[in-house]
């Protein structure tokens, strides 16, 4: 609905549209969007600028039960009809900002995109930042699992799985995709192309742009749906709405989705491949006449994220379980190199299109399991860090990385092993991020903080069901 623009607007909707309830929506700090609802006779005009209530305290990593009171301004932009509730039901995306002050909240992840967004436009560099997230899923029909005195465990079924050929399935028909070999084999063995295209026409009706859908490599369920790409801070909201889009229509079928990036083993994994380009007075400035059609711009770009990766990974792959898919040997892109075409290279330049329009580059290392506000706005810091500082990213390996001898290997640097490295690579080096003060230091001290505390140490002491319970509902 991006015929919204202003207060007005969306009140003329509710009226039109007879909404019943309006609901409002924003991102905790770990990423997992939060929401409370109220009768459409609470949202007013002022009510855009002076916001609605709400307790901060019990969001997590956000504010101590003595500074509890948080408020939430709505952005009439944002707001779309949500095709799955009963009652006729208005959502907006909202900022945070704190009630005495009356300035956004410094820990609320969408104040940090917009401040990314805002600090690339003040240096002049760009006027826009275009992301296109690739974000993939699995769809299962069973999921349980639980970790307590006695036991400790998880279970995954999908009527697809290989694993199930044996099963009575009275009668069981087969066309159970091989492991790694679900990219793309047409119906009946594709059984859920039905579904995911409920699915983009559900994401549709809300506003979002669809280019494909298929299935993907792994056996049991793996999809993906792309969007088409957009500026920041909207590619963000659009992701959160995206994962809710895709969860609900699977839930409407009696099947649940995740976006956890490794849920089962010996099988590809879950990734989010962004694509990224930076524009100025509708000219992609990544267009050049370089190596592979890409701008000094560009490859500048590309040297800050290959000298940040470490540290960025504590944003853009921010769960434990992250990293049973960044496994050097296995599918996801571990090397931190660059090459167009070239999949095994943690950035690709894809080479579909000799358009100026079609440049851009893809890092291949993220996963869906991170908040898009705060992994969208760290990749482009390290940019534009890139970019001030003119970083050589070196000669592309344009080879089969993952056929290199060992020798050749070992001269590779690779993304980090474990969350714990990751974050240690983030304090050590996050200068890059609190220019223009985009991420504060207490921002990036919380982050560390939350993730050590609560889940990094909680994992050493507890087998793998505790990771998979921790992460699932991503």
């Amino acid at each position: 609905m991006s015929e919204l623009k202003t207060p007005k607007d969306v009140l003329n909707l509710i009226q039109q549209e007879k909404i019943q309830i309006v609901d409002l929506r924003f991102m905790d700090f770990p990423g997992l969007w939060q929401h409370f609802s109220v009768p459409p006779r609470e949202i007013e005009e002022d009510t855009f600028e002076k916001g609605l209530g709400f307790d901060g305290s019990s969001i997590r990593g956000w504010q101590a039960i003595n500074e509890s009171d948080m408020l939430v301004k709505p952005i009439p932009s944002t707001a779309f009809i949500d095709p799955f509730m009963q009652a006729r039901t208005l959502v907006m995306i909202c900022n945070i900002c704190d009630p005495i002050t009356g300035e956004d909240y410094s820990r609320d992840p969408r104040h940090v995109a917009q401040k990314a967004n805002n600090y690339v436009k003040t240096l002049g560099i760009a006027d826009t930042v275009y992301f296109g997230p690739e974000a993939e899923f699995f769809i299962f029909d069973d999921i349980r699992f639980d970790q307590n005195e006695h036991e400790g465990y998880y279970h995954i079924d999908s009527v697809e799985g290989r694993w199930n050929s044996g099963r009575i399935e009275n009668p069981n028909l087969g066309y159970k995709p091989r492991y790694k070999e679900g990219y793309f084999p047409v119906p009946p063995t594709d059984s859920q192309q039905d579904l995911r295209s409920e699915m983009v026409l559900n994401l549709e009706k809300v506003g979002i742009l669809v280019e494909a859908q298929h299935h993907e490599v792994a056996t049991g369920g793996q999809a993906e749906i792309d969007m088409r790409f957009a500026p920041l801070v909207e590619m963000a909201d659009d992701l959160l709405k995206y994962k809710y889009i895709v969860k609900n229509t699977a839930r409407q079928h009696n099947k649940t989705v995740t976006f956890m990036p490794k849920p089962l083993f010996n099988d590809n994994g879950s990734g989010m491949h962004v694509h990224m380009s930076l524009w100025k007075a509708s000219k992609n400035l990544f267009a050049g006449d370089g190596y592979a059609g890409m701008s000094e711009m560009a490859m500048h770009a590309i040297g800050g994220i290959l000298k940040h990766a470490p540290a960025l990974l504590a944003f853009t792959n921010p769960t434990t379980n992250s990293y049973k898919r960044l496994v050097p040997g296995f599918e996801a892109p571990v090397n931190l190199a660059y090459s167009r075409r070239n999949r095994s290279a943690a950035i690709r330049v894809p080479m579909y299109s000799t358009s100026p329009k079609a440049k851009r580059f893809e890092f291949r290392c993220p996963d869906p399991s991170c908040n898009p506000y705060l992994a969208f706005s760290a990749m482009l810091m390290a940019a534009v860090d890139g970019i001030q500082n003119k970083i050589n990213p070196g000669d592309p390996l344009d080879k089969n990385i993952y056929d290199l001898p060992p020798e050749e290997a070992a001269k590779v640097p690779q993304t980090p092993g474990s969350l714990r490295t990751a974050l240690q690579a983030l304090e050590a080096n996050h200068a890059f991020l609190l220019k223009g003060d985009v991420f504060t230091s207490d921002v990036i001290e919380t982050w560390i903080d939350y993730k050590l505390k609560n889940e990094v140490q909680a994992l050493a002491l507890r087998p793998h069901p505790w990771e998979f319970a921790m992460y699932y509902d991503i």
